[in-house]
C-alpha cells in the first residue's frame, strides 16, 4: 500500500510539473505589432507576429481583430476607433493556444472647424438643468437635472411655456431623453435606471437597467437605435425594444479619446454631442466614434443672463422642419437657434 502511495506522489508531481512548464511556454509567447505603442491610424498598414523567445515550433498561426479574421499584415481601414482586441490562435500541432493584446485606433484626419450663425433667441426656464433637447411633432421635449428638482416637460419653444411637466422623484437625477416609435426614453445619473414613457400622456410605461454603462448621460436614436452616453469616451447602442446595449464606439480624434460625451443629438447621419465642461459640440461618425468636426459655441454664455446658478452649455435639438439647431446650457434663460457651417 506505501509503494502504490509514493507511485501516486511521483505520478502527480510530474503532472503538475508538466503544466507548469507548459503555463511557462504559454506565459512567454506574445503578439508583437510594429506600431509603436500599438497605437495606430486609419488607413495604417499594421504587420504582426509571434514573439516566440523560445523558439517553439509553430505549426500554424492565425489572427483576429475583434473577433473578424485579419492577416498578418493588413490595412486599417472599416475598424472602430478606440482600444480594440488582437488575437492570434498559436496551433502546436497537438495543442493550441490563443494569445490576446490590444491596439488603440485613432482617426487618421483633424476635425473640421465650424462655425454658426444666430437665427432666433427664445425664452428658457432659467431654473432648468438641461440635460436632455429633443424635437417630436414639431413640439420641443426636456430633461432636467438636480436631485429634488428633475423634470420631464414639453415646452413651447417659441413662448418657453411649459405644456406638460412631470416631477422625478428626489432620488432621481434626471439625465438625457430621447424619443422613439411615441416613446420618451429618460436617463437618470448615477442609479442605474432609464425610465420609458408615452410621449403623449407622459406615463411611465417601463423602465430599464443599464449594463456595462457605469452611469447616464445623453441619449439620442437613429430612427431604429438609441445610442446612450455615460461621461466616459463611450457611447453605447441599444436595443429600443429590450433597451440591452449591444454594442459601443469609442470616440475619438486623430490625437487619442474624447470624454465626457454628455446631451447627444443625431443630425443628417451624425452624432452632434456636447462636452461636459466645454463649451464645443463634436460632430461624430457613429460608425467608427471619429470625431470629424467642431463647433466651438464659447460666446453663446456671454449673451444669457449672467447670475450665480450659471453653469455650463448642454443641450442640443435638431428642428427638422427648419432645418436649423437649437442650443441651450443649465440654468439659461434662452435657447438659441443656429445654422451651422464649415470655415
Amino acid at each position: 500500500m506505501s509503494s502504490f502511495k509514493s507511485l501516486i506522489v511521483i505520478v502527480l508531481s510530474l503532472f503538475f510539473l508538466s503544466c507548469g512548464d507548459a503555463e511557462s511556454k504559454k506565459s512567454k509567447l506574445s503578439i508583437h505589432t510594429d506600431a509603436k505603442n500599438n497605437v495606430v491610424k486609419l488607413n495604417d498598414i499594421v504587420t504582426l507576429s509571434i514573439n516566440n523567445p523560445d523558439n517553439i515550433d509553430l505549426k500554424s498561426v492565425s489572427y483576429t481583430l475583434n473577433d473578424e479574421p485579419v492577416d498578418a499584415s493588413f490595412t486599417i481601414n472599416t475598424q472602430k476607433l478606440g482600444i480594440q482586441t488582437l488575437k492570434a490562435k498559436v496551433d502546436f500541432g497537438t495543442t493550441a493556444e490563443e494569445l490576446t493584446t490590444t491596439i488603440t485606433i485613432l482617426n487618421n484626419q483633424l476635425p473640421k472647424i465650424y462655425g454658426y450663425n444666430i437665427i432666433n433667441e427664445y425664452p428658457h426656464d432659467i431654473t432648468s438643468y438641461t440635460q436632455g433637447l429633443e424635437f417630436f411633432n414639431g413640439e420641443l421635449y426636456e430633461s432636467t437635472g438636480q436631485y429634488g428638482a428633475s423634470k420631464l416637460r414639453k415646452v413651447d419653444f417659441k413662448t418657453g411655456d411649459v405644456l406638460k411637466n412631470l416631477n422625478l422623484s428626489d432620488q432621481y437625477f434626471g439625465e438625457g431623453l430621447t424619443i422613439l416609435n411615441n416613446n420618451i426614453y429618460q436617463l437618470t445619473w448615477q442609479e442605474n435606471i432609464g425610465f420609458v414613457y408615452d410621449a403623449n400622456t407622459f406615463e411611465k410605461t417601463s423602465s430599464f437597467k443599464y449594463g456595462q454603462s457605469k452611469e447616464g448621460w445623453g441619449l439620442c436614436n437613429d430612427g431604429t437605435t438609441l445610442y446612450k452616453s455615460d461621461g466616459s469616451e463611450d457611447i453605447w447602442l441599444l436595443n429600443p425594444e429590450t433597451l440591452a446595449e449591444t454594442s459601443k464606439i469609442q470616440v475619438y480624434t486623430n490625437k487619442g479619446k474624447i470624454i465626457g460625451i454628455n446631451e447627444m443629438e443625431w443630425i443628417n447621419g451624425k452624432i452632434f454631442a456636447n462636452r461636459y465642461q466645454k463649451n464645443g459640440v463634436a460632430i461624430i461618425n457613429p460608425k467608427n466614434g471619429a470625431v470629424e468636426g467642431v463647433i466651438d459655441f464659447t460666446p453663446l454664455r456671454s449673451k444669457v443672463t449672467q447670475h450665480q446658478g450659471l453653469d455650463v452649455l448642454n443641450g442640443i435639438a435638431y428642428n427638422p422642419e427648419t432645418q436649423t439647431l437649437f442650443v441651450t446650457g443649465k440654468r439659461w434663460d434662452k435657447i438659441f437657434e443656429v445654422e451651422v457651417f464649415e470655415k
